[in-house]
């Protein structure tokens, strides 16, 4: 049966909510779903196993036993010890976020603005150092400040100290050497996002007298925020569940959590405790990035009212 001409009207619009080659919903959800159940069983399957195994009792003989107990979040809470751990992990993670901020914004900036037709090689440089193993970067660390190191050789050789400076199995090392494995994650993520300012509006904000400094953080700094927020979340969780280097660089003058868990799990065996431990690194981890990602937005807001 033919369509009355009074009738086009009122279906047009409804053809035209989705744009021609859009993918309908449905088949966007059916996309998704494989990669989502392999996420489920990666991830949120053995951290529910973990939760469990939290609530059981440690035995010498049988690993653990079956139970419902609070005494291993109980035994952590009560220990100066771990809770020290703790609160050296969110410090030590919480400066080497600083610190990569700070130094890879600058070098993000020019790689974003730079024309150079060695671009393309700054960025392989950039990314190279992150194919190499934490293990393998750790131990180059462990070369430059021994006490026969590079470092103290030079400092000998200016005549800047008689006796070697203990640098290695400090926190100096730890935080020197978790910066240099997170500090790409940081420039890579910010330059993806600096790319995108237009510059024509720095250009219109110099020639409307506002210097360099001044349109760095009124324009540049405020647009950039998505990427300081995305930046600093990925970098958060890096340092907090690192472990190669606070053991090769820290030995025992600095504990961090995830060391700290592999002890309980792989040499004491103690699985309870060590799964309460997980928990609590993973809770703790999940609060600080969404809290920064927070504060980092909610300044962003503040700029663009």
């Amino acid at each position: 049966m033919a369509m009355a001409p009074s009738e086009l009207p009122k279906r047009l619009p409804i053809a035209a909510k989705r744009p021609a080659g859009e993918p309908h919903p449905i088949i966007g959800a059916g996309l998704a779903f494989p990669a989502s159940i392999v996420v489920i069983i990666v991830m949120l399957v053995p951290a529910l196993q973990l939760f469990r195994y939290s609530f059981n009792r440690y035995d010498p003989v049988n690993t653990m036993k079956a139970a419902l107990t609070v005494e291993n979040y109980t035994r952590f809470f009560g220990d100066a010890y771990y809770l020290g751990v703790l609160g050296t992990t969110l410090w030590v993670a919480a400066l080497c976020t600083i610190i990569s901020l700070v130094v890879g914004f600058p070098v993000a900036y020019m790689l974003a603005k730079t024309q150079t037709r060695f671009k393309s090689l700054l960025i392989i440089l950039l990314v190279f150092p992150l194919m190499v193993g934490n293990v393998v970067r750790a131990a180059g660390w462990m070369i430059v400040l021994g006490n026969a190191g590079f470092v103290n050789s030079l400092l000998h050789l200016l005549g800047l100290a008689d006796q070697p400076v203990r640098l290695l199995y400090t926190p100096f090392a730890v935080i020197l050497g978790t910066t240099g494995v997170v500090l790409p994650y940081m420039i890579l993520t910010l330059q993806s996002v600096l790319e995108g300012i237009d510059l024509s509006i720095e250009e219109a904000a110099r020639n409307l007298g506002a210097g360099f400094i001044k349109t760095f953080f009124k324009i540049v700094l405020p647009i950039a925020t998505p990427g300081v927020a995305a930046g600093t979340m990925l970098v958060f969780i890096l340092c907090m569940n690192a472990y190669a280097t606070p053991v090769l660089l820290g030995g025992t003058g600095l504990t961090m959590m995830a060391p700290a868990v592999y002890d309980q799990i792989a040499k004491t065996a103690n699985w309870p405790f060590g799964a309460a431990l997980a928990l609590i690194l993973m809770v703790v981890t999940l609060i600080g990035a969404l809290a920064s990602n927070m504060l980092i937005q909610r300044g962003y807001a503040k700029r663009m009212v």
